[in-house]
């Protein structure tokens, strides 16, 4: 009991601070362009500016919430706030949490896993930052080394080997549940290649087609067991 108090505690807290932080973070990005522009004296013409943004925004809306409702209870609490404010959630954070967890052999809705997925985002998120001012500093040295069309290929590919990695630790679990959705979506890409761009929102159907795939096969392993009782 005093354990799950501290844990409720702790949370509570995470929530607390985590909003008041999410808030500040919303004011500084929205605030940014209009402080830049009052400063320097090129204000776009907002009615335009308002058009195009929401003409974007609705279709990153679906895939904000599907984010949302997919990565949040993965993450945990603390482990949201953070992956969500500092971003990059896709290329980073989330393997960065999958990984760890697999490592700390804890399981998520957990609060052992909110903790691993707190402390491995926020050494996620310090790395990054200690990375990009690295970058900065040695921009110009690696300008060259940057550019060149031999390494052009592995840049490109970078995000495709990171997550293919990743995949096939879970594949192998279960060939049959992860085998049809790859099938699927591969061949919708191929066959629609407009949709590469939307892979955020591709998430969903993906995601419904391996719910519906475990539930059958979870139906029929309960009809087989029952069977077997019978017998």
């Amino acid at each position: 009991m005093e354990k799950e108090a501290k844990f409720q505690a702790y949370r509570a807290a995470t929530h607390r601070i985590g909003r008041f932080v999410s808030l500040i973070t919303l004011v500084l990005l929205v605030g940014a362009p209009f402080v830049i522009g009052s400063y320097l004296g090129a204000f776009p013409n907002l009615a335009a500016a308002g058009k195009g943004f929401f003409s974007v925004g609705i279709v990153w809306m679906v895939s904000s919430v599907a984010e949302f409702l997919i990565y949040t209870p993965m993450l945990g609490a603390g482990g949201g706030y953070l992956a969500f404010i500092t971003g990059n959630l896709i290329n980073m954070k989330i393997p960065c949490a999958v990984n760890s967890r697999d490592l700390a052999g804890t399981k998520a809705g957990t609060p052992e896993n909110e903790i691993v997925s707190t402390l491995s985002i926020a050494t996620s998120s310090l790395v990054t930052i200690l990375v990009l001012a690295l970058g900065v500093l040695l921009l110009q040295p690696l300008q060259p080394v940057l550019q060149s069309e031999t390494l052009q290929p592995a840049f490109d590919n970078v995000v495709p080997a990171l997550f293919g990695a990743m995949a096939y630790k879970y594949y192998r679990k279960n060939i049959r549940l992860s085998l049809v959705p790859l099938v699927i979506m591969s061949a919708l890409f191929i066959l629609v290649p407009s949709l590469i761009s939307q892979t955020s929102i591709m998430i969903l159907p993906s995601g419904a087609i391996s719910i519906l795939l475990a539930w059958l096969m979870f139906r029929k392993e309960k009809a087989a067991g029952e069977g077997g009782d019978e017998g």
